[in-house]
């Protein structure tokens, strides 16, 4: 469990969000895309020294002493699968989205980034028994996920960008923000720290 110190993070009853109007972000909060970002800096650009806690900025040039061009290029290489290590899922996320596709038929899964790639072969793999069980939409940008939440009819959104949960927040979206060394500052969202945590929250 991270520590929220004096965050005034919403706390909700057990079972409070139906299964078929949940969505979820990728990065950060299925895949573990930070930990993937340290490998590639360090096995193939000898970067050594940064630690996942000290990742405190989601723009990570705000908080990391790298050159620009070397995360542009491990950020385009997490794009484009160019990378040798593995990325690995967020502990349990695996399980509940099987769960819920099971529950739902379908998970919707709404990222930012401007294409699929290898990240959908990713997302596949989570899911092996049904290749079906989720529905992906690339928005290109983080402004971009308000619109297709708000036509799927979804009320509640697992993010781990919290300027993306005041953007939502706004539109009548609720965000549950996924702790992260990144999103520390003070919030009032409904705020989850695993994915054990995530489905205690849904009405099964």
């Amino acid at each position: 469990m991270i520590d929220r110190g004096s965050l005034s993070a919403a706390r909700v009853p057990t079972g409070v969000i139906a299964p078929e109007s949940i969505a979820f972000d990728i990065d950060g909060v299925i895949a573990d895309t930070m930990t993937l970002f340290l490998d590639i800096a360090r096995d193939e650009f000898a970067i050594e020294g940064i630690r996942y806690q000290d990742l405190r900025c989601y723009n990570v040039a705000d908080c990391v002493d790298l050159d620009p061009e070397v995360i542009d290029s491990i950020l385009s290489r997490i794009l484009d699968g160019g990378y040798r290590a593995p990325l690995h899922p967020i502990p349990g996320a695996p399980e509940v989205l099987e769960r819920l596709a099971r529950r739902c038929g379908q998970v919707l899964l709404v990222t930012a980034r401007p294409y699929l790639g290898p990240i959908g072969e990713f997302m596949r793999c989570l899911l092996p028994a049904d290749s079906n069980g989720m529905d992906i939409v690339t928005t290109g940008s983080f402004d971009g996920k308000a619109e297709v939440l708000q036509q799927r009819q979804i009320t509640h959104f697992v993010e781990d960008r919290l300027e993306t949960c005041l953007t939502l927040n706004a539109v009548g979206i609720t965000p549950v923000l996924f702790a992260q060394p990144w999103n520390r500052s003070p919030h009032p969202f409904i705020e989850v720290s695993s994915w054990w945590e995530i489905e205690e929250l849904i009405r099964w």
